[in-house]
């Protein structure tokens, strides 16, 4: 047994939030958390917090690595240690749109990944290319292209890791996407032009999730809701939120926590290779995108994915939607497990869940990272 005894600040623990706690490990599960016995072997937290691992299930690049160019283990390792630094302990590595012997090969090498025991990786995230040309965003329309039997094989086939799959649901049959969902792909809609009616259709025939809610979409018409609307509308889906102050406004942030179940609201990144590199600046599909300022735009100005990590993305949910810290680690760890399918091993710091935990100062900025029984990542 290995014991953590936190104090002087706040530990978010699955049944609240503690103001010191012992925390248990037996190999890389907790066994218990309870009340700190008084011995003076503890670590004080200074005002911080101990916070569930964070889970981000949009990962397209990181330590300079995109995973686009990178469809290897070790380019995978490289981005999950990028981002354990800024409290990530799961996430999904995510190809943006590419063709079907690249989609192939990406899925084999998250499967080599897990394999391999590369800490925090989990399953991966095809963003398209089954996409609407009319809200491609940074993606290159030439490589879209509908379902056909081979892809749907290669999409379907059993992995090691989870497999989220983001496509414009007026793309794609209903049948389709219900035989998607039925083999455990998880469905989710994104770059698309979807009616409010075709949105509600997507969402009963198995679509679960709602990538970046409001980027890549129409904005809300009162006559015309479209998938915006239908994602406020439909308690069903989760919705990802990309909270870097410049993909969403603070306001409609705000709306969607309203409108929505608070726990079926997300946070992600969206990251490319930017997060954790010296070299910012990086090319997609052969064009120069921009990063400065933490923005990622390409010459035309269109936002190309960003420059967020989830230690800031926490932050700027405490600030812009005015929540308490235990709340914005949820929606950076609870929820997305359970969105994964994994609550019942992470996304929480309860009793027989992993041991996956971020330590935050006062200012919520990471300085700790342990991801089970790897070894702790310092900030």
């Amino acid at each position: 047994m290995t014991r953590f005894r936190f104090v002087n600040g706040h530990v978010a623990t699955q049944g609240g939030v503690l103001p010191g706690a012992e925390i248990v490990l037996d190999g890389d599960r907790i066994a218990s958390i309870g009340a700190v016995d008084g011995s003076t072997d503890t670590i004080d937290l200074n005002g911080g917090w101990v916070v569930p691992g964070y889970i981000d299930t949009q990962v397209n690049g990181g330590g300079g690595v995109l995973f686009n160019d990178r469809l290897d283990v070790d380019g995978i390792a490289t981005m999950a240690a990028a981002h354990a630094v800024y409290g990530t302990t799961a996430m999904l590595p995510t190809l943006v749109s590419e063709t079907p012997d690249k989609i192939a090969r990406a899925l084999d090498a998250i499967d080599e990944a897990i394999e391999a025991k590369v800490p925090g990786i989990v399953g991966i995230h095809i963003e398209g290319p089954v996409l609407n040309p009319a809200r491609k965003g940074i993606h290159d329309p030439t490589r879209f292209r509908d379902l056909d039997e081979e892809m749907i094989a290669v999409l379907t086939r059993p992995r090691k890791g989870k497999v989220m799959l983001t496509i414009a649901p007026e793309r794609v049959p209903v049948a389709t996407i219900r035989r998607l969902a039925e083999a455990g792909v998880l469905v989710s809609a994104g770059h698309s032009e979807a009616s409010y009616e075709q949105a509600v259709e997507a969402f009963g025939a198995g679509v679960v999730g709602v990538t970046h809610l409001y980027n890549a979409m129409p904005a809300m018409q009162q006559r015309v809701p479209g998938l915006a609307g239908a994602t406020l509308d439909d308690p069903r889906p989760y919705a990802g939120l990309i909270i870097d102050g410049f993909h969403v406004s603070a306001p409609m942030l705000r709306l969607a926590m309203k409108a929505r179940p608070f726990d079926k609201l997300m946070l992600v990144t969206d990251a490319m290779s930017s997060v954790g590199a010296v070299e910012k600046d990086f090319v997609l599909h052969g064009r120069h995108i921009d990063v400065s300022g933490g923005k990622c735009t390409y010459t035309d100005g269109t936002l190309a994915g960003s420059d967020l990590d989830m230690g800031s993305a926490v932050a700027n949910a405490v600030e812009q939607l005015r929540i308490t810290v235990d709340q914005a680690a949820a929606m950076a760890a609870t929820h997305p497990a359970a969105f994964l399918g994994l609550g019942h091993e992470r996304g929480a710091l309860a009793q027989g869940l992993r041991a996956d935990w971020v330590v935050l100062d006062a200012a919520l900025k990471p300085v700790e990272t342990r991801i089970a029984s790897a070894e702790p990542v310092a900030a």
